[in-house]
Formats: C-alpha cells, structure tokens, sequence
C-alpha cells in the first residue's frame, strides 16, 4: 500500500499493529548485546554522557533535567501534571528533578491563584538562559554520534526507530506480553 512518494521503511500506524512477529532472536542463540534494546540503550547512555561532559558548571542542568526545562521554555507544559506527562514520568520522579531543577535557580513552583491545587512551574532568567543552550548543546552532540552517515541514512535511521517505535505503541495499546 505504498506508493512512489512513501518510502519503503516508513508505514501507517494502523499497518504497525497488522504486523506480525518475525524471528530476528532466538532463545537458543539469543546475545544480549546484539539487542536493539541493548545498543539502543548504550548510545543513549553514550548521548547523555557527551552531554554531561558539556556541562560543566554545577548550576547546570544535567542531561534528565534537559527535557523538562526545553518543556517549559518551550510552553510545552506549565504545570506539574502536564510536565510529567510532556515528559513521559510519574509525577514522583517528575516532582524530584522539579527540586534539583528548584536548588539550582533554574525554575519556581507557584501555586494556582484560581485553583489551589494546581502547581505552575515558572523558569528562572537564569533556567531561561540554559533552556535556550539546548537545541545547540543537543545538536552538536547528536551530530557527533552521527559522524560518517549521510542525510539519506541519517532519515532512514529515523525511519527505522519510527517503526520500533509505532510496533511498540501498537503492542502496548492491544496490552500484549511480551513471552
């Protein structure tokens, strides 16, 4: 059902979930480091370490902290609720990095005037000035990884991670296990 302005690697979410499993593993022959959740998880270990090194004073925003400060600069999200979900993180976790982010001066937690119950999260100047150093810092970084690959690869690489990603929505939606 493709057609000629659709590349071959790219397909509809709804042609995700008809798949069906393939065999790339083996149990009897299964390496974990040949895993894509496994190299996956080492480059984003790898990311997030360059983006450490980056950073180097202590008031700076660790590679966690990144994303919920983008979020907020970008008026992703303004309250704690929203930031965890913005986030993909309990509001547990999401309220701890708020109190790193908080003893760092890059951010405030206001109470709603309207609704008590609501928490809005309000950068700082000095969280402003360090949301605006993400897309650089994270852009050189990328870049870095991505050494040696031309555009063409760098859009199908993307591609392919799209895919993993819908088969993985896909199965979360229809609440399979994976055996």
């Amino acid at each position: 059902m493709s057609d000629a302005k659709t590349p071959k690697d790219e397909r509809a979410p709804e042609d995700a979930a008809a798949l069906q499993p393939v065999d790339f593993y083996r149990p009897g022959a299964y390496r974990a480091e040949e895993s894509i959740g496994y190299l996956m998880r080492r480059i984003v270990t790898a990311v997030s370490q360059s983006v450490s090194t980056r950073m180097c004073e202590p008031s700076s925003p660790t590679y966690p902290q990144w994303m919920p400060l983008y979020k907020l600069h970008m008026g992703s999200a303004t309250t704690v609720a929203e930031l965890a979900r913005a986030c993909e993180l309990d509001t547990g976790a999401m309220t701890r990095l708020l109190d790193r982010l908080e003893a760092k001066g890059l951010c405030r937690r206001v109470r709603s005037l309207e609704d008590r119950r609501v928490v809005n999260i309000e950068l700082t100047d000095e969280g402003r000035a360090a949301a605006k150093e993400v897309p650089r810092v994270l852009s050189h970084v990328q870049n870095e990884h991505l050494a040696g690959f031309t555009h063409e690869e760098w859009e199908q690489l993307k591609g392919y991670l799209r895919r993993i990603l819908d088969n993985a929505q896909a199965l979360a939606a229809r609440g399979e296990k994976n055996d």
